[in-house]
């Protein structure tokens, strides 16, 4: 089950469609694997405060992931989205609204469910991972822009 929290009504005045977005890229990511996922989208004040409290970076960041201890099953954990940081990147890299937050939602499942990127090896076969999810969902593959960056989340 995917649970969708729009914190910030920004969201759905800019996409309309938010939550069938996100909830097509998080199924997607989650494929076979039984469990449930909570999706805040919220501004970058909120992922600012949750950033410094919970990795001393006192900034707002796209997307942070927040996985759940085992004995939450079958919860696999949170991913908050701030939509400031999230608009501006997607206009930076010229990409669309809907397809960046389709990458970073993908993104952030793929922490919970135990990926990693901080090592080039991890980052590569966690960026391959996120290629074929996003290609079944027709968006573009997103590391082909130069200023496409995720290395701030968690």
């Amino acid at each position: 089950m995917i649970e969708i929290e729009v914190e910030a009504e920004v969201w759905t005045g800019a996409l309309p469609e938010t939550e069938a977005v996100v909830t097509k890229a998080a199924e997607a990511a989650l494929g076979a694997v039984a469990g449930d996922v909570v999706v805040l989208l919220t501004d970058d004040e909120a992922v600012r405060e949750l950033n410094a409290r919970f990795r001393d970076k006192d900034r707002p960041t796209n997307v942070l992931s927040f996985p759940a201890p085992e004995s939450a099953a079958p919860h696999l954990g949170d991913i908050v989205l701030a939509y400031g940081v999230c608009a501006s990147e997607a206009q930076a890299q010229g990409k669309t609204l809907s397809d960046h937050l389709s990458h970073l939602v993908v993104h952030g499942v793929l922490h919970l469910l135990g990926r990693d990127h901080e090592d080039d090896a991890e980052a590569e076969e966690m960026e391959a991972e996120e290629r074929e999810i996003l290609a079944e969902l027709g968006v573009a593959d997103p590391y082909t822009a130069e200023s496409a960056d995720l290395g701030q989340d968690v």
